[in-house]
């Protein structure tokens, strides 16, 4: 298939949202997260012991300032974008994440990877994340021990203090993996 100008230039501009998607979460930009989101995005995450659910922009933002903030280190990388176009103003998309969270709260490093699932919708011109999920594949956590030496902690300068941060864990079900 052949794909016009503006279908090229959306494919990029959707490619960019979720680079600036992954990027912001490990650096806590805020007003960048602000811009990234429908008004009435839903979320969901499958992970190896939660689940997340929530529905709304500001709540995403909240949960994401919230949950990458002074304590944890984060790093995440989208690869192999296929986005499908299914409308002038709606598209779909599958993106391959691979993630490293360190808890210094907990303690622990998960490093894992999983399967996004996104939905985006053009509003006022400009291409926005309207749904996103995703399912781990793997995912490893192990405790953070003392000979790991960690050098650089970003979100420890720019990240929201614990003291800051808001109550989540009405938007996190927490389940046993071994259940």
């Amino acid at each position: 298939m052949a794909y016009t100008l503006q279908q090229l230039s959306d494919l990029e501009d959707i490619r960019t949202v979720k680079h600036r998607y992954f990027r912001s979460i490990d650096t806590a930009d805020q007003a960048v997260l602000e811009t990234l989101f429908t008004d009435d995005v839903s979320v969901e995450y499958r992970g190896g012991g939660y689940f997340v659910q929530l529905e709304g922009a500001a709540k995403m933002v909240d949960f994401l300032m919230n949950s990458f903030n002074a304590t944890a280190v984060a790093m995440h990388h989208g690869h192999m974008p296929d986005i499908t176009l299914i409308g002038d103003d709606e598209a779909e998309g599958i993106w391959y994440l691979e993630d490293i969270f360190i808890s210094l709260e907990r303690k622990d490093v998960t490093t894992g990877t999983a399967i996004y699932r996104d939905r985006y919708r053009r509003v006022d011109g400009k291409w926005k994340i309207a749904r996103t999920e995703y399912d781990r594949i793997m995912e490893v956590v192990q405790p953070l021990t003392d000979a790991m030496n960690i050098t650089v902690h970003h979100l420890g300068k720019v990240g929201r203090k614990l003291e800051d941060c808001s109550d989540i864990s009405h938007l996190i079900t927490w389940y046993d993996k071994a259940a």
